[in-house]
């Protein structure tokens, strides 16, 4: 799921939603500098998340009372829930914004959150049991978490659709975070796997991830 991810992000951002922007009245100037703040916002939440990670992580040189570590465990679990909450949020408004612009972009669009949010998931899943969630719990709280990207579809629809001037700048948005995710989070992964075992198939899912999103985009005559 990480290797199809990444071929169909990079390929909805560069081939589709960043196209889109900019063929749009919207300046190029703009829109370039407003990839350039995108790319470094994400690289800065990512950091400050980095960072608080390692604040209730790192050692103190002392020995902790009995139940410390779980309780570090807790507060971890619903870190990721506030976090993964408004993530899903923002993936509702980026594709509320696709809809707007062109609904068949938005299929793509949303087929590619959907192949990052997968594993995403499940990676938040196995946090939240380690945090010492039932397994029931843990799936429940999830889902809430998940139903947020539809309350930001619903904001995002009717806020944007009384100021559709902004569509173009909020596709680049999406497109700067599709490839700071790809490139910085989901290929250094990949490549720690470096056999050609690995490696191969890692570059046949990248490029089935490209090949879905060009056979939708055939399928549904995008340009």
């Amino acid at each position: 799921m990480v290797s199809l991810s990444v071929g169909i992000m990079l390929s909805t951002s560069l081939l589709h939603a960043l196209p889109e922007a900019f063929e749009s009245n919207a300046s190029v100037h703009v829109l370039f500098a407003t990839l350039l703040a995108g790319l470094l916002g994400f690289f800065l939440l990512e950091k400050f998340a980095i960072l608080r990670h390692s604040h209730h992580y790192e050692g103190d040189g002392h020995d902790h009372e009995h139940g410390h570590d779980a309780h570090e465990a807790g507060k971890s679990g619903w870190m990721i829930l506030v976090g993964d909450g408004l993530h899903n949020f923002t993936d509702g408004i980026l594709i509320a914004a696709a809809f707007l612009a062109d609904p068949k972009l938005g299929v793509i669009t949303a087929l590619a959150i959907i192949a990052h949010e997968i594993p995403q998931e499940i990676g938040d899943f196995i946090v939240l049991l380690n945090a010492g969630l039932s397994k029931t719990r843990a799936y429940v709280y999830n889902l809430i978490c998940s139903l947020m990207a539809v309350v930001g579809g619903l904001v995002g629809y009717y806020a944007l659709g009384s100021g559709m001037h902004l569509i173009p700048y909020v596709l680049v948005v999406a497109s700067s975070g599709f490839i700071y995710i790809a490139v910085s989070d989901l290929m250094p992964q990949m490549q720690r796997r470096a056999t050609l075992r690995e490696s191969v198939p890692q570059f046949v899912l990248i490029a089935l991830g490209v090949i879905i999103v060009l056979v939708l985009t055939h399928r549904f005559h995008l340009h």
